[in-house]
C-alpha cells in the first residue's frame, strides 16, 4: 500500500518536472522517493529480496538526479534574501541545467523500467497469518525500539556535538520518523501522534543547521559556473555571511527540540 501511494504521487508530480518549473514538482517527486526508501528500510526484514534492493537502488539514483536542482532552489528561495542581480543570472543558468538533468532522469527508460517493477511490487499479495510470523505491533516494537535506541545513544553529550555527529543524528532521526509514521496504525496509541511531532520538529531543527552545509556547496558551485565577465566573488561573500547567521538560534531551537523528544512517551510501548 506505501509503495502504491508513492508510486501514485512519483508519476504525479514528475509530470510536473516534465511539463514546467514549478519547483514543487522536484521537490515532491524527492519526497515520494525518499518515502519509498524509507517504506523499503522499515519493512526490510520482513520483505528485503534483490528485487526490493534493487527498487530501493534505483530510487536513490533518482532522487541523487533531482537533488541539485532542489538544493539550489531551496538556497537561492529561502536560504538568502536579496540575492545580487549576478547571482540570480548565475544561479538561472545552473537552475536550468539542473533542471535538464532531473528531467532526463525522469523522462528516460531506466525510469520507465523502475515504474514497472515498482507497479509489479505493489501489486504483489503477501499470504497472511502465515505460522511463526511476526504481528505487525510484534515487528514495530522490535523496529522502533532498535532505532528509538540509535537516537538515543547517537544523541549523548548532544551539547558537544560535531557537525558530522549531528549529520549521522538527523539521519536517524529522519529514519525513526517515517518508521513511526508507518507502523503508528499498529498499536493505535494516542501518544503516536505526540511523539512523531517532536520527531518532526528535532529533523527540522537538524535540518536548518544542515542547509549551512548545503549553502556553502551552492555558493561554491555558482562560484565555478561564474563566467569571467560575472564578477560574483563580493556578492557571494556577502550571501555566505548571511547563510551562516542565526547559528545560535538554531542551536536554541535545536536543543529544545532535543529536550521535548526526549521526553515524549513512546507509543509503542504506552
Amino acid at each position: 500500500m506505501i509503495a502504491a501511494s508513492c508510486r501514485a504521487d512519483l508519476a504525479k508530480y514528475r509530470d510536473i518536472v516534465l511539463q514546467s518549473r514549478r519547483p514543487i514538482g522536484i521537490h515532491q517527486a524527492r519526497v515520494a522517493l525518499r518515502r519509498l526508501r524509507a517504506a523499503f528500510s522499515v519493512f526490510r526484514p520482513a520483505v528485503d529480496n534483490p528485487e526490493v534492493r534493487a527498487l530501493s537502488a534505483e530510487a536513490k539514483w533518482l532522487a541523487g538526479e533531482c537533488g541539485p536542482a532542489r538544493d539550489l532552489h531551496v538556497f537561492l528561495a529561502e536560504s538568502v534574501t536579496d540575492v545580487p542581480p549576478v547571482v540570480k543570472r548565475v544561479g538561472a543558468r545552473l537552475a536550468a541545467s539542473h533542471l535538464e538533468r532531473a528531467r532526463a532522469a525522469l523522462g528516460s527508460a531506466r525510469y520507465e523500467a523502475f515504474d514497472q517493477r515498482l507497479a509489479a511490487f505493489a501489486a504483489e499479495r503477501v499470504p497472511l497469518g502465515v505460522p511463526g510470523e511476526l504481528r505487525l505491533d510484534e515487528f514495530g516494537r522490535h523496529v522502533l525500539d532498535s532505532r528509538h535506541g540509535k537516537v538515543v545513544r547517537r544523541g549523548r553529550l548532544f551539547a558537544r556535538l560535531s557537525e558530522e555527529q549531528l549529520h549521522q543524528l538527523r539521519i536517524g532521526i529522519k529514519k525513526l520518523r517515517y518508521a513511526a509514521t508507518y507502523l503508528s496504525p499498529a498499536f493505535a496509541s494516542p501518544a503516536a501522534k505526540p511523539y512523531i511531532e517532536a520527531t518532526v520538529r528535532l529533523q527540522g531543527a537538524l535540518g536548518a543547521l544542515n542547509d549551512r552545509a548545503t549553502a556553502a556547496r551552492m555558493l561554491a558551485d555558482i562560484a565555478t559556473a561564474s563566467r569571467p565577465s560575472e564578477d560574483t566573488a563580493l556578492p557571494l561573500k556577502v550571501l555566505a555571511r548571511q547563510a551562516a547567521s542565526g547559528e545560535k538560534r538554531r542551536r536554541r531551537k535545536l536543543e529544545r527540540a532535543w529536550k521535548e523528544f526526549r521526553k515524549v512517551e513512546r507509543f509503542w510501548r504506552a
